[in-house]
């Protein structure tokens, strides 16, 4: 389609008015709980870049924090589906309310906090800590795979009814988010009975048990599926609520292109929430996709599916280890028995059957090798595998850096791991490394044969400047002319590498990655949020600042 027609439709779709409950919005869509918008920085960044989401829903808040499952928490189910199991992992209601106090969203978002509890106080408590910043409550009585949350509660008809009651109190619409595991006439009748506002449909089906070679992929070992395996059910479910009220209805499950969105329509749906048909959107395909999605609705086109992703690097490629290296108390080598295809940036995530899964920077490819610090249950486990042991991949995810050009590698620590690539395919890099001694270094032959320079640092002095990384990294820049920047390590020492660099280097040429916690690899957790909003395992991982 033409450019100025498409800017065209663009325009006369923003015109239209969309009423929410006393609020005029600025589209029909919203990201359902739990998935992509489920940090305050991404909410701000979605309600500030994506008109078509006037809705914002948030992922569920409950009164204390939660940690949630350990990895892995997502499997891909099938195409564009997908099996969870995050476990609620949130803030809690005090630490969020804080976090939305910070951020702003424009007049023609509502904001739709989702709460879950155990019991009716709970969601009160939850409720009034949130009721000063959110427009709309959601009340989540249907996540299926918590023993004592979500649909444990929904199974109560007469708890359902006290707690929508004393929410709906508080003076916020309510819309209450139902199981399609449960009997949803009588739910639906029951939340009509409490005075709800609205209804959100459906949550996923479940819990199912999801197996790779045998294992539960899942650390829960159950999941809710989401995405286009269930769209026949959500349609089935929406159909039933229309048949009993007229109240207004949030449709999700399984909705990926104009035509989804035209059945649920007519089967009763008022509002979409699209989310398992974002996995591995940066946040740019994101915006073009729900632009596009407008267009193919006022146009009858099918433009947007050409942003959706059916291959997301998700299923497990079995490795054994061909040598575990000691280097340090606190770290090791892992040399894989195979290559991997993977660029620089790029990274892959380990699996160990019933003990876990991590993301690691790919230090070397051929074979695939990885620099992993010992820290916690997991990389203890993997710091025991010997010759033979067998350790699942999948991967690889984030985007690489295209950089012509003369270029200064600055790691630290761990952050090593993902520079090598880097100077393998590049002969012009400068490299600068810094750790805390001598065996906290590894590669060093290896970088030295590929990069032009080699600077290190230790901080004992073992090896190199005595010091840190950072410490002549303007001098080093002055001496050899170095036109881009690349950086990798703890968060302090990028902060204190982009201080010194953007002194000589324009920002837009230095680029960082952080070691920020990374669940799914594929943008729908949230987890690995910047503070800008965005999600460094689609939109980088090594970004601009």
């Amino acid at each position: 389609m033409e450019v100025e027609k498409m800017e065209k439709i663009f325009k006369d779709v923003q015109r239209k008015k969309i009423e929410f409950f006393g609020k005029e919005i600025s589209g029909p869509f919203t990201i359902p709980a739990g998935i992509v918008t489920t940090k305050a920085s991404i909410i701000e960044k979605i309600a500030n870049k994506i008109r078509e989401i006037g809705i914002l829903t948030t992922k569920s808040i409950g009164i204390e924090p939660r940690e949630g499952n350990r990895e892995p928490i997502i499997a891909q189910y099938g195409p564009l589906s997908f099996i969870n199991a995050v476990g609620l992992t949130n803030p809690g209601a005090e630490e969020f309310a804080e976090r939305l106090e910070k951020i702003k969203i424009p007049d023609n978002k509502f904001l739709l906090v989702s709460i879950f509890g155990s019991c009716e106080e709970q969601f009160v408590e939850v409720a009034e800590k949130l009721h000063d910043y959110a427009d709309g409550f959601e009340v989540n009585i249907s996540c299926p795979h918590s023993e004592k949350y979500g649909q444990a509660v929904g199974q109560d008809r007469g708890l359902i009814k006290k707690i929508i009651r004393n929410v709906v109190s508080l003076g916020k619409p309510v819309f209450v988010k139902i199981s399609p595991n449960l009997d949803v006439k009588k739910t639906v009748k029951c939340i009509v009975k409490s005075g709800a506002s609205g209804i959100t449909a459906i949550n996923t089906r479940g819990p199912e048990l999801y197996l790779h070679d045998s294992y539960p992929v899942l650390s829960n070992k159950v999941g809710g599926v989401s995405g286009k395996a269930i769209s026949e059910l959500g349609l089935k479910c929406v159909r039933e609520i229309r048949n009993i009220t007229d109240l207004p209805i949030i449709a999700c499950g399984g909705i990926s292109t104009a035509e989804d969105i035209k059945i649920y329509k007519r089967t009763g749906a008022n509002f979409f929430g699209i989310g398992s048909a974002l996995a591995g959107m940066n946040t740019e395909e994101i915006k073009e996709y729900f632009h596009n999605l407008s267009v193919d609705l006022e146009q009858g086109t099918d433009n947007a599916v050409r942003f959706l992703k059916k291959e997301l690097n998700m299923g497990y490629k079995k490795y054994k280890v061909d040598k575990n290296i000691q280097l340090a108390e606190d770290l090791f080598l892992l040399r894989l028995n195979n290559n991997i295809g993977i660029k620089p940036g790029q990274f892959i995530f380990a699996w160990l059957p019933e003990k876990g899964e991590k993301p690691f920077s790919v230090f070397d490819d051929e074979p695939l090798t990885l620099l992993i610090r010992k820290i916690g249950y997991l990389t203890s486990e993997l710091s025991k595998l010997r010759k033979g042991n067998i350790v699942y991949i999948r991967g690889p995810y984030g985007n690489s850096l295209k950089i012509n050009g003369k270029v200064l590698l600055v790691g630290g620590g761990t952050g090593i791991a993902a520079l090598y690539l880097f100077a393998k395919r590049n002969k012009k890099t400068i490299v600068v490394l810094g750790a805390e001694d001598e065996d906290h270094l590894p590669y060093i032959g290896k970088f030295k044969l590929a990069s032009k320079e080699l600077h290190l640092a230790t901080e004992n002095g073992e090896l190199g400047h005595k010091g840190l990384a950072t410490d002549k990294l303007e001098e080093i820049i002055e001496d050899t002319q170095a036109e881009y920047c690349i950086n990798c390590g703890p968060e302090p020492m990028v902060r204190a590498a982009i201080r010194k660099e953007s002194k000589s280097i324009d920002l837009k040429n230095i680029y960082s990655s952080i070691e920020y916690l990374t669940k799914c690899g594929i943008g729908l957790c949230g987890s690995c949020a910047t503070s800008k909003g965005s999600r460094s395992c689609v939109d980088g991982t090594f970004m601009n600042h």
